[in-house]
């Protein structure tokens, strides 16, 4: 039997509107090499100046993650060279970075949860991004000098399962926090998986394996489980030491596995050094103070949804997954209606229709449609049944509730005259039951509502069937 130990290096894109070192535009899908200059083209004599916001930006995630803001932090330079990266190194932080150890905490669908450590979290910039065509390459160098924030967990997740939690719970976090949009389709959320395996009981860590930027969760956890199994069988071959090297792989989504790119580098094969064009990064009190005024996150949120509204751990932690669906789900809540049904409505029902790709911002039905039709259910407009057909309805088109109620003709009858009359003509035509209810077959109410709500043509309200009939047959 084996252990798998994993750990994570995340790269967040920083939303600032200029690069790290110089004033260009960070937009992403601009014309490929506008949004340059000297600096980050890495031409002579050009210096590079600190991003104050990208520093902000770091305290905020050191704040979320309970981590050490360490007030002297130093930039060094990272040799290595690629053609998207102009200067032939990056500016980056090695010794001592801007945020220290820190903790996440992953919640498991039983209710149990595990802290998983981050050993650090650094500014970089990034380097460009380069296309390869049949028979040659290009560079396009927009994105060179973008802010990062690399996070580096500590080795301490032992499954495919516990790496998509913690990411999911960080890319949550630094949505939440408004640090980075995180859109992994963009590469502004992208991570590099290090994997190995030992023995159970085993407490050495052994030759690791780096899977490069990753940036779609399905395909990580797909990469992770090949990679273990391959190690698994290496070792069980018994050629463990020969095909699991510390090296770089790239996973392939056609065939599902991993292969070979590069040998891994130790840092020493970067020869780190202080930036000699870059002051040491000093972070005041009055900067931490500022900077770690953070909006609500995640885990504390989902706290409050159970205290206040009365929703389950589970269904508040679906909710408090995202940003997004947290505020849709608050929104739905300022019109009034319960938390309970506010969750079924959200999580079961409108999800439920959901296509593929979709999801609470894309959604056809607003916050506050659903909300408003949620409302409709609970004063008696319509029923719960009637209001599944109106949200058929809205997903495909763009009316009111109140149209597509009164449209649909599913307004419910409350009116005692009129169901009186109903449940009299439903009593009077079957009196032989009515005896039987009365002399204690209590079932047969059963029958008596089933007939009025068929009669009513399922207009009228169950509520006030039931308090009506029983007041008629006692």
């Amino acid at each position: 039997m084996f252990e798998t130990i994993i750990g994570l290096e995340v790269h967040a894109q920083l939303n600032t509107n200029t690069k790290l070192w110089c004033g260009c535009a960070t937009s992403f899908g601009e014309l490929a090499n506008t949004n340059v200059c000297p600096t980050c083209l890495g031409l002579p004599g050009a210096l590079p100046v600190l991003n104050r916001e990208a520093v902000h930006k770091a305290i905020a995630l050191g704040t979320a993650i309970d981590a050490k803001i360490n007030q002297k932090s130093i930039f060094n330079r990272k040799n290595y060279f690629y053609p998207d990266l102009p200067t032939g190194y990056q500016i980056s932080q090695f010794e001592v970075p801007v945020v220290g150890f820190g903790k996440i905490v992953i919640d498991f669908p039983d209710g149990s949860s595990k802290t998983i450590g981050v050993t650090r979290a650094h500014l970089e910039n990034d380097a460009g991004k380069n296309t390869h065509e049949k028979d040659y390459s290009k560079v396009d160098l927009n994105r060179a000098g973008t802010p990062l924030l690399e996070i580096v967990s500590e080795p301490d997740m032992r499954s495919a399962e516990e790496a998509l939690l913690y990411l999911k719970k960080l890319h949550s976090i630094v949505r939440y926090i408004g640090i980075s949009d995180a859109n992994m389709q963009e590469g502004s959320f992208r991570c590099d998986v290090n994997v190995s395996i030992r023995p159970k009981g085993d407490t050495k860590l052994y030759t690791r394996c780096e899977i490069k930027n990753m940036n779609s969760f399905r395909f990580i956890e797909r990469a992770i489980k090949y990679e273990v199994q391959r190690q698994i069988e290496a070792w069980e071959d018994g050629v463990y030491e020969s095909e699991v090297v510390q090296e770089t792989r790239l996973f392939d989504v056609a065939t599902g596995e991993t292969r070979s790119m590069r040998g891994k580098e130790d840092a020493a094969d970067y020869r780190y050094f202080p930036d000699p064009d870059l002051l040491p990064l000093i972070i005041t009190d009055e900067m931490i103070e500022e900077f770690s005024k953070i909006p609500e996150l995640p885990d504390a949120k989902k706290e409050r949804f159970v205290k206040d509204f009365g929703l389950k751990v589970y269904d508040a932690g679906v909710i408090c997954s995202t940003k997004e669906m947290a505020d849709y789900f608050e929104e739905m809540l300022s019109v009034g209606i319960s938390g309970k049904n506010a969750t079924t409505w959200l999580t079961v029902e409108l999800q439920g229709r959901m296509s593929e790709g979709m999801n609470v911002t894309t959604s056809p039905v607003s916050a506050n449609k659903l909300g408003t039709l949620v409302k409709a259910i609970e004063d008696g407009t319509i029923s719960g049944k009637a209001g599944k057909e109106v949200l058929d309805y809205l997903m495909e088109n763009d009316e009111t509730v109140e149209v597509v109620i009164e449209k649909l003709g599913l307004k419910q009858v409350s009116d005692d005259t009129a169901i009186l009359a109903i449940i009299d003509e439903i009593l009077a035509a079957n009196q032989d039951k009515v005896e039987e209810y009365r002399s204690g077959k209590d079932k047969m109410f059963a029958f008596f509502v089933g007939q009025t709500m068929k009669a009513s043509k399922g207009a009228a309200n169950p509520q006030k069937i039931n308090e009506l009939l029983k007041a008629r047959l006692a």
